[in-house]
């Protein structure tokens, strides 16, 4: 079986399990009582924040705990917007980033008034930083902007982004739901108000997030019914999720940049392969500035889905792009940000590596692919 499906989701890591396990089998107080098992819970939670805190090189009453990647994001957007709405009601996003981020700006603009500028993004999937400049107005209070992309791998330029964004006064929100655990990132350095992270994309556990708010800013709250997450997140944390998270941060971390040198070379070996069998395919993405993990390719002229569902009959598991667009038969809203055709966007395949990915993988996925892309007609291997 290969697996190649890592930015939709990764397994849990077996240490990050152990780490849980007393939260799940034996301490069971509610944080928020004042008992003994309340206050052993709340200890941990307290600990988890301290220890991801220190890993962002934040302070630890700016980490906020989520159910997730997409809640985070929720919150980073429609949490600043609305905070700053008396000072202006323009945000800005692009083209290629997670409907986490697209659908929270529309709801601003339906529900709230907001305008909402989405700025385009070149042939690579990057942000241009002079376009960003241009876009911003005074009455512009928020910037999102994704890290790296979750369906292509494309790094932003995010230094610049960062310090457009500070020279105007705006504030800086980034979904690094892809990036966290690959590349390290210390907020306060790089000009960030907020960023959002999940912990499944990590060796994590999976309902379980963080959204990092930087210290003074001001956030609405969007659930009601609880003072958890000092007032910003109501409701009973999930105890053995979040010291989860934070294991999983740490062991993410600890070895990255080796680990993300290693996947790269099984990467760069995939596509060669892949090129050698399918010369007219196309990878998709910026290769020099990109997710050490992430190969998004196009088949022009095969179809998508049939290569995806044959792929799984040969044992390897692979996307289309987001999980999180399950179902649905549009073809992607990033590559087609891209200036990439519609036929030959429903023709792509995302493949995304990861820790337990080796090289005798990567030959089995080469191998099935040569049977997937023969049967449909499309190529026959020499």
């Amino acid at each position: 079986m290969g697996y190649l499906d890592y930015n939709a989701t990764t397994p849990l890591a077996p240490a990050v399990l152990e780490a849980m396990l007393p939260y799940l089998r034996d301490e069971h107080g509610n944080p928020s009582s004042i008992h003994a098992p309340g206050r052993r819970t709340r200890a941990a939670i307290d600990e988890s924040r301290d220890r991801l805190a220190a890993l962002l090189g934040a302070r630890p009453h700016e980490i906020i705990f989520t159910g997730g990647g997409t809640e985070s994001n929720n919150l980073g957007v429609l949490g600043l917007a609305l905070a700053h709405a008396d000072r202006g009601r323009h945000i800005v996003t692009a083209a290629t980033e997670h409907h986490a981020v697209l659908h929270a700006a529309e709801h601003l603009r339906r529900a709230h008034g907001f305008e909402v500028t989405v700025l385009p993004v070149d042939a690579v999937g990057r942000v241009d930083p002079t376009t960003l400049a241009e876009a911003l107005r005074p009455d512009t209070t928020l910037v999102s902007l994704m890290s790296a992309n979750n369906e292509t791998g494309t790094l932003a330029p995010l230094s610049e982004i960062a310090a457009v964004c500070r020279e105007r006064g705006v504030l800086l929100h980034s979904d690094m739901v892809q990036s966290f655990g690959k590349e390290s990132v210390r907020p306060h350095e790089s000009g960030l108000a907020a960023l959002s992270l999940a912990a499944h994309k990590f060796y994590g556990p999976k309902g379980v997030g963080a959204l990092f708010l930087r210290a003074g800013e001001s956030l609405a709250t969007l659930h009601h019914g609880g003072a958890h997450e000092n007032q910003r997140r109501p409701g009973t944390e999930n105890v053995a999720a979040i010291v989860g998270l934070a294991a999983a941060a740490e062991l993410a971390l600890a070895d990255a940049p080796v680990e993300q040198a290693r996947q790269g070379e099984l990467r760069d070996r995939l596509w060669a392969g892949i090129h050698a069998l399918c010369p007219s395919a196309i990878r998709n993405g910026d290769p020099a500035h990109t997710l050490a993990n992430t190969l998004n390719v196009s088949f022009p002229g095969a179809d998508g889905e049939t290569l995806l569902i044959g792929l799984d009959m040969e044992g390897v598991s692979a996307s289309s792009g987001s999980a999180c667009m399950v179902g649905s038969v549009q073809p992607s809203h990033v590559l087609l940000a891209m200036g990439v055709p519609p036929a030959t966007a429903q023709a792509t395949v995302r493949f995304s590596l990861g820790k337990p990915t080796i090289s005798t993988e990567i030959d089995r996925t080469l191998a099935a692919l040569a049977k997937v892309l023969e049967r449909q007609s499309f190529v026959h291997p020499t």
